[in-house]
């Protein structure tokens, strides 16, 4: 499985049979400009949105034709299982910024989490629910989403075999969030890693200890 870090909260992950998912997409310029990461340009197969902002759920032209993934369930799509569980933008129960979808992807054995924009804590039935992670995308830079205590409390709780942060402070990005250092600082089995591709398998996964994986986002 091919992993690309695109930016912001955005993947897209590719099968060894060739389908490709995107994930949560943004609008290159939306919020006056304050998106500043190039348009994502590559042709998907299926996209999973977390919820309805433009830094999640920009569906471009050419992504008209994919198949959308937004509500909460279990689906199946060529060779990829997905399960959209039911969160919150914020701590009121999404009373301040609405709903939020964490997805679940288990593709070429590999169990990926999106944490979307999660605004609180989780309980332990959506843990559960949640269950083995080989892959945690989580959200570390605060303000819309969980603080870094939070994130690190969830990391720790979910124990996946690799955490990749996401939506967190960059040059091209001129909401107030904290940098992914914020985040990083205090842990330990953190990788930064020059590349925002990595390849995967499931029995490298499998003989690994946790760690943190720091991407160069693509765009």
């Amino acid at each position: 499985m091919k992993l690309t870090y695109l930016a912001h909260a955005a993947f897209l992950l590719e099968s060894e049979s060739g389908v490709k998912l995107l994930m949560d997409p943004y609008e290159s310029g939306g919020f006056d400009g304050a998106i500043g990461y190039d348009p994502i340009d590559e042709i998907v197969d299926a996209i999973t949105i977390s919820h309805a902002h433009a830094d999640h759920g920009y569906i471009a032209p050419h992504h008209k034709t994919a198949k959308q993934f937004n509500k909460i369930g279990q689906y199946q799509f060529e060779n990829i299982k997905i399960k959209g569980i039911k969160t919150f933008h914020d701590m009121s129960q999404g009373k301040e910024r609405g709903e939020n979808i964490i997805f679940i992807i288990r593709i070429d054995e590999i169990v990926i989490c999106h944490l979307g924009d999660l605004g609180h804590p989780l309980k332990k039935d959506i843990l559960e629910e949640i269950g083995k992670v080989d892959v945690l995308m989580l959200p570390v830079g605060g303000t819309f989403t969980i603080n870094t205590k939070s994130a690190s409390e969830i990391m720790t709780a979910i124990n996946p075999k690799i955490c990749i942060p996401m939506h967190y402070k960059t040059e091209k990005l001129g909401f107030d969030l904290a940098p992914v250092d914020n985040f990083i600082s205090d842990k330990i089995n953190v990788k930064q890693l020059d590349r925002s591709e990595i390849e995967l398998e499931k029995n490298q996964l499998d003989n690994m200890s946790s760690e943190i994986w720091v991407l160069t986002p693509a765009k």
